[in-house]
């Protein structure tokens, strides 16, 4: 049936009512106001609890780090009062503990971040300052390495019976699409060179007609006076001609110290063989293998940071990176030593690493563990020279198995007289105490990298060059001994760090 409208009828349908909520809530919950004015001010110390490491942080750096480096540095009295140097180090130990590395976000973290504030005393330092502070001071906090290892020698927790040696890939700060190889450095040279002849050419004749009238400087430089800027064009060619011949310097210097240190090696270990010893003829040979060397063409330099240098990490990828080697104790997984090379092989830092756990601590270990990366000649001889001297025994593997490979039977028998220095080891390691101790190594030194990168947000550098490198992953090293500490002891620890 149409209603007269022209529409349907539609049939009455009976709406149900939503139920209504009960206004009157029952459940008694606490007290809530935002907008509460509180009558005193609260205190800081009161807003952490006694066992959080924020005040392990500010008791270690008030009471137990000698901070004299730092603070003997600000003779000037002239001048704003710069923040108190206890407040910085107390942020910035906190921050590469806790993976708060930026100077940015030290700063946010210092307006939002109840630990950060208590260690700030409430102030917001800002990331200029932050970061001009740990540009300044770095080699300062670097020590603090040496720092942190005397507290945990202190406290018992380093026994240096047996250390693990490893090295590990950090990201530089810069992109590995900002090198250039070997072979293209030479081949922009000279085409850059002919545009600065070309370059100087047109400014002396644009020096020369200077006094021209408007006219003709219309003519050669257009109407508005701004198609090109001569001498402006002219500096940028020759800064970036100067940054390439730079380049190319390094990686030709590189290849020569590279090319003596083989040499010099090779003659080391001939005149070994024969009885000899004459250090002048090692330096000649090393000297005559440098003047000869050349570059490979796919030799690379960085121009963000030069230092750096293209690895490849435990990934199988190709960075811009530095390696960064490590000594870990095996008793509480700290670090003993710690350095920055922008060799991407690990084998020749296998006597300078040691030899820096052995200053660092005053003891030589009496196992020293070491992977494949580091098995050469050089390094087993070394090894066995360190055994006799020292009393460290090194258990250095000479190769990695593949996934399907099974592993060599323990060897019978006596050693045989002619093995060589590479046999011997690999035999030694085959044996049950030999496998026994080897199988340690990355139960030692593995977690340690582990905890840095993901923990401590080390995964990449945060300062450029070699030297900005070292501080910062010493600093990284560091903050991770005084992690453990502050496990091994918590806050009621810091009379006996400081005593």
């Amino acid at each position: 049936m149409r209603h007269r409208d022209g529409l349907f009828d539609a049939e009455p349908v009976e709406r149900k009512q939503p139920r209504a909520r009960p206004t009157v809530v029952y459940k008694r919950f606490r007290a809530f106001d935002p907008h509460q004015v509180l009558l005193l001010p609260p205190s800081l110390d009161d807003w952490l609890p006694e066992d959080h490491l924020a005040r392990f942080v500010a008791d270690l750096v008030d009471q137990a780090l000698d901070l004299a480096p730092i603070l003997s540095d600000y003779t000037e009295k002239r001048g704003y009062p710069p923040y108190d140097p206890r407040l910085m180090v107390r942020l910035l130990i906190y921050g590469y503990t806790t993976g708060v590395r930026s100077s940015r976000a030290i700063e946010r973290k210092c307006a939002d971040d109840v630990a950060f504030r208590f260690l700030a005393a409430d102030q917001t330092p800002d990331f200029r300052s932050i970061a001009r502070f740990r540009r300044r001071h770095l080699d300062a906090l670097a020590d603090l390495f040496l720092q942190s290892l005397h507290l945990a020698q202190k406290l018992g927790v380093v026994k240096m019976g047996r250390v693990a040696l490893d090295g590990t890939k950090l990201e530089a700060n810069a992109s590995r699409h900002k090198a250039m190889s070997y072979g293209r450095l030479v081949d922009k040279e000279e085409p850059i060179e002919a545009e600065i002849a070309e370059l100087e050419t047109k400014t002396a004749a644009l020096l020369a007609d200077a006094e021209a009238v408007d006219a003709a400087e219309d003519e050669r430089l257009g109407i508005d006076g701004k198609e090109l800027d001569l001498p402006a064009e002219l500096d940028r060619r020759e800064k970036r001609l100067a940054r390439l011949q730079a380049a190319r310097a390094q990686i030709e210097a590189e290849a020569a110290d590279r090319a003596r240190r083989h040499a010099e090696d090779k003659e080391r270990r001939r005149q070994a063989r024969t009885g000899s010893s004459d250090e002048q003829v090692v330096t000649d040979a090393g000297e005559q293998a440098a003047g000869r060397a050349r570059p490979k063409p796919k030799a690379q330099a960085n121009f963000t940071d030069p230092d750096s240098r293209i690895m490849k990490n435990s990934d199988g990828a190709y960075i811009q990176a530095y390696n960064a080697q490590t000594v870990v104790d095996d008793a509480h997984q700290i670090v003993t030593a710690a350095d920055v090379t922008t060799n991407a092989s690990d084998a020749l830092d296998y006597t300078t690493m040691l030899d820096q756990s052995a200053q660092n601590t005053g003891r030589h270990p009496k196992q020293a563990l070491v992977d494949a990366g580091y098995c050469s000649e050089t390094n087993l001889e070394a090894a066995t020279e360190r055994q006799l001297a020292c009393g460290t025994d090194t258990f250095m593997a000479t190769g990695r198995l593949r996934h399907d490979e099974q592993v060599p039977p323990a060897p019978r028998g006596r050693i045989p007289k002619n093995a060589t220095l590479k046999e011997r080891m690999a035999r030694k390691l085959r044996t049950k105490p030999g496998r026994k101790a080897y199988s340690r190594r990355k139960a030692i030194v593995e977690p340690v990298f582990g905890q840095i990168m993901t923990c401590q947000n080390g995964r990449q550098l945060l300062l450029r060059g070699e030297e900005g490198a070292r501080g910062e992953w010493r600093l990284l090293a560091a903050c991770h001994n005084l992690r453990k500490i502050f496990r091994h002891t918590g806050t009621a620890g810091i009379p006996a760090l400081a005593g």
